[in-house]
C-alpha cells in the first residue's frame, strides 16, 4: 500500500481522500503525484486527459506507481457521453438505444465489453450507468443517456449494466439520485426542481436505484436537485435527509456515495464549492467529485482545508469524515482485488456495440422507396443543436462521415436557427438530402427546417438521433436513439441498402 508523505495527519489525509478531482494534460502533473503521497485515494478523467488507449494505459501506470491502490474515475457512458472516444464517437450505443432494444442480456453483454476496455486502460471507477426515468420528453440534459420514460425498463437495464460493468472488475457508479429524469433545467446550468409527491417518486424514480443497489453497485452518484417532497431546503447533493436518511436508512445503501461535479452551478453558484463540499460530507456523501472544468492543486488545497476547518470548528464530525474516506478506501480495496483476480480477462466482444446499434434502429417508410445509395452521392444536412455540457461539442456526431466513405462525393454541412432550412436545400443543390435532426421535438427551428426540407424535397431521408417523440415523416425516416458513432453506422448502412 501506499506510503504517507512525512508528517501527514489523519485529519489531513482523510480531507484529502474524500475527493476526486480532475486535472490537465495526458499525463500526471507533479502536484497530483504529491498529493496522492499525502493521502489523495481518486482521481477523474475527462476527454483532455486521453489521445490513445496506450496513453491512457500509461497514465494509470504512472499514477499508480505513485499509489497501487488508486480509484481511477471516468464517466464513460458510451453513446452520446464518451470520453475514451471522445475525438471519434462511441464504439457503443448509448442507454437509450438499448432501452429500445429490451434485451437484458444485451445490455449487460455492452457494459461488460465496455468495463473490459476500461479495465484494460486501467480505469476501475466508471460514472455511470444514468438510472433516471426520462419522464420528461423536454429533459435538456438526460434525454438518451436514460434507457427510457418507462420505470420497470429502466430498472432491469439499470441492473444489468451494473451487473455487466461490474462482471469485469470496473466498479459502477449510478446516478443521478434520487432520479434527473423529470426536469426541464441542466443542473450544469441552473438547480432544477422536482414537484411531485412521495408516491411518484418511490414508484417511479427511485425504483431504478433500488434494482441497481440490488445488483451491488458499488457507487451512488448524488443529483444536484431540488426535491421539495424528500427535502424542502436543500439539493440531494447537500441534504442529509435524501443521502443518509432515504439511502442509506432507508434503502439499505452501504457502498460509495459520490456527488455530482461540484463545479455545476446549481452548487457552486448557490453555495460555493468549498461551502457545498463540506455540506455534502456532512450529509452523508463520501467522495467529491470536482474536476469537470476545475482542475488544479489550488482547488485541491481550497477544498481539503474546507474539510479540516469545518471539523476543527465542529461544522462537520471528524468521524463522518473517517467513516467517508475509509469507503472510499474500501472501493478502492475492492477494485485492487478484482484487478489483481483477472477480471477484465474475458474474451473481447469488439463488434457488440454495432449489433446493439443495429438492433436499436427503428426504421420507418412514408411511402416505399429505394435506398438512397448505390447511385449518387448525397447531402447530409446536419441539424446541429448546441450540446449540453455532459455530451459536449467536442464529440462528433451524425451519419456524414460513414456515407462519405460509403458513398465517396457526398457533401456535408451544419445549420441552425430559422434559415436552417433554406441554407441546406441551396447547399444540397440536385443531391438527395439526408436530414439529422437531435430532438426535433425540442427544438421548434429545426422542426421548421424539416418542414421547407420535406415541401420542397419530399424525397428527403430522416434521421432522428435523439429522443424520437416528434411522429416520423419523411420518405425514410430512421431513429437512431443516440448519437453515438456506432448508431451513425447503423443508419448509414440502411440509407445506403448495405
Amino acid at each position: 500500500m501506499t506510503t504517507l508523505a512525512p508528517g501527514t495527519d489523519t485529519l489531513t489525509r482523510d480531507a484529502l481522500t474524500v475527493l476526486q478531482p480532475g486535472f490537465t494534460g495526458t499525463t500526471a502533473p507533479n502536484w497530483l503525484l504529491r498529493r496522492l503521497g499525502e493521502g489523495l485515494a481518486s482521481v477523474g478523467l475527462f476527454g483532455r486527459n486521453i489521445a490513445t488507449p496506450a496513453q491512457l494505459a500509461a497514465l494509470t501506470a504512472q499514477l499508480r506507481a505513485e499509489r497501487d491502490d488508486i480509484l481511477v474515475a471516468i464517466d464513460e457512458e458510451g453513446g452520446d457521453v464518451t470520453r475514451l472516444e471522445v475525438r471519434t464517437g462511441s464504439s457503443f450505443p448509448g442507454n437509450h438505444a438499448l432501452g429500445a432494444v429490451d434485451d437484458v442480456e444485451l445490455t449487460r453483454q455492452v457494459a461488460s465489453e465496455l468495463g473490459r476496455r476500461l479495465a484494460e486502460c486501467g480505469v476501475n471507477l466508471n460514472w455511470a450507468p444514468s438510472a433516471d426515468v426520462n419522464a420528461n420528453p423536454d429533459n435538456p440534459v438526460i434525454g438518451v443517456r436514460s434507457f427510457g420514460a418507462d420505470t420497470d425498463l429502466v430498472a432491469r437495464h439499470t441492473a444489468a449494466y451494473v451487473t455487466g460493468l461490474q462482471s469485469v472488475g470496473v466498479a459502477a457508479c449510478t446516478k443521478h439520485f434520487p432520479g434527473h429524469g423529470d426536469t426541464g433545467v441542466d443542473s450544469h446550468h441552473d438547480m432544477p426542481r422536482i414537484d411531485v409527491g412521495l408516491d411518484v417518486l418511490h414508484a417511479r424514480d427511485l425504483a431504478p436505484f433500488r434494482a441497481a443497489i440490488e445488483a451491488g453497485s458499488r457507487a451512488v452518484m448524488s443529483a444536484h436537485i431540488l426535491v421539495p417532497a424528500l427535502d424542502p431546503d436543500r439539493p440531494a447533493t447537500l441534504s442529509h435527509r435524501i443521502l443518509t436518511g432515504l439511502l442509506r436508512e432507508e434503502m439499505g445503501y452501504d457502498g460509495l456515495i459520490v456527488t455530482d461535479g461540484m463545479e455545476m452551478q446549481a452548487i457552486s453558484a448557490t453555495y460555493g464549492i468549498e461551502r457545498g463540499s463540506v455540506l455534502a460530507i456532512a450529509a452523508g456523501a463520501d467522495a467529491i467529485c470536482v474536476g469537470g472544468g476545475l482542475a488544479d492543486d489550488g482547488t485541491v488545497t481550497r477544498l481539503r482545508d474546507a474539510l479540516v476547518s469545518a471539523v476543527r470548528s465542529g461544522e462537520l464530525s471528524e468521524e463522518r469524515l473517517a467513516d467517508a474516506a475509509a469507503r472510499v478506501r474500501a472501493l478502492a480495496a475492492w477494485t485492487s482485488v478484482r484487478g489483481a483476480s483477472g477480471g477484465a480477462s474475458g474474451p473481447a466482444a469488439s463488434d457488440i456495440g454495432l449489433i446493439a446499434a443495429r438492433r436499436a434502429l427503428t426504421v420507418t417508410r412514408a411511402e416505399p422507396v429505394a435506398p438512397a445509395g448505390n447511385s449518387a452521392p448525397l447531402h447530409v444536412a446536419a441539424f446541429s443543436p448546441v450540446a449540453n455540457i455532459a455530451v459536449g461539442d467536442e464529440t462528433p456526431w451524425g451519419v456524414a462521415a460513414e456515407l462519405e466513405r460509403l458513398l465517396p462525393g457526398t457533401t456535408t454541412g451544419s445549420y441552425t436557427g430559422p434559415d436552417a432550412g433554406t441554407a441546406a436545400l441551396a447547399a444540397a443543390g440536385e443531391r438527395r438530402i439526408v436530414a439529422v435532426v437531435r430532438d426535433e421535438h425540442r427544438h421548434a427551428w429545426m422542426a421548421a427546417a424539416l418542414d421547407t426540407l420535406l415541401a420542397a424535397r419530399p424525397d428527403t431521408v430522416v434521421v432522428e438521433m435523439g429522443v424520437p417523440q416528434s411522429t416520423p415523416r419523411g420518405a425514410l425516416h430512421i431513429a437512431t436513439h443516440g448519437a453515438a458513432r456506432v448508431c451513425g453506422v447503423a443508419a448509414a448502412e440502411v440509407i445506403t441498402g448495405n
